[in-house]
């Protein structure tokens, strides 16, 4: 068999000799990749076996936004006695359908500027995805209390240079350079840090009074308990969307709804307050 494929290939995967045989680098490639297929073979069959035996299971894979954090919270207070299996990511959109396509997540919320719409329906009606707007918001400037900013009457890009930016920098746009994407971001800083997890994002705010970052509207909870402030920039116009994906032939559990109930809800007291 292993032979057959070797012919079928083109590519020798063993080294043959009276000694024995031993893997090519080629065949080394294809033996690490059959072992990350199996063990994904592993975790869905586990994972379909226990749903058979009555464990529920949620799975989302989310942008790094607290008004969606603030709803899982809500949400785990929902959760009864039962058996259940609970997987929150927060991730880009990139990530966010992989995990739906390749891992087994069921939910995902992809976040992408307004004006990239056609390319991301697009993309979802190729890989099979449907998707139901979430949210729509512009970003806000977040800062500490102590900021010179946050004292401002009217906040401008050009009062942002002298502060250091707190980033993602994994924008993601299909079948757009991430080149492209980025020439459309929002203006950028001479000064700026990445960090792609939220709460060490959070703590560099509290923590350092010449950070700011842009943000979908924070929960007025958060605000109090971090001493953190939210501004409005009056140049900035451009509009992002929040949109909830998932596969087309997939039926929403129980568990799914009342997630859903509770974005809602926090979507509303964040975001539809802002309007």
């Amino acid at each position: 068999m292993v032979k057959e494929l070797e012919a079928d290939l083109g590519i020798p995967f063993f080294r043959r000799s009276s000694k024995g045989m031993m893997l090519t680098p080629d065949g080394e490639l294809f033996v690490n990749q059959a072992r990350k297929i199996l063990e994904q073979i592993n975790e869905l069959e586990s994972m379909y076996k226990e749903n058979r035996t009555g464990r529920q299971r949620f799975s989302i894979s989310v942008p790094r936004a607290s008004y969606i954090s603030d709803a899982f919270a809500a949400f785990s207070k929902t959760l009864g006695k039962e058996k259940m299996e609970i997987f929150y990511q927060e991730t880009n959109a990139l990530q966010a359908v992989k995990n739906i396509l390749e891992v087994g997540y069921n939910l995902g919320i992809i976040r992408y500027a307004a004006g990239y719409d056609k390319y991301f329906k697009q993309m979802m009606a190729e890989k099979g995805l449907k998707g139901e707007l979430v949210a729509e918001f512009k970003y806000v400037l977040v800062m500490r209390e102590e900021c010179a900013l946050a004292a401002m009457e009217t906040i401008r890009f050009s009062d942002l240079q002298q502060y250091i930016q707190i980033a993602h920098a994994d924008p993601y746009v299909p079948s757009l350079s991430l080149s492209a994407v980025r020439n459309e971001e929002l203006p950028q800083t001479p000064r700026r840090i990445f960090v792609f997890e939220r709460g060490s994002q959070l703590d560099l705010l509290t923590e350092n009074p010449e950070t700011f970052m842009w943000v979908s509207p924070l929960p007025e909870r958060l605000l109090r308990q971090l001493r953190l402030v939210q501004r409005e920039c009056a140049e900035n116009q451009r509009v992002y969307r929040d949109v909830l994906i998932h596969r087309q032939d997939y039926q929403l559990t129980e568990l799914d709804k009342r997630f859903i109930t509770e974005l809602t809800q926090s979507k509303r007291a964040c975001i539809t307050r802002k309007k």
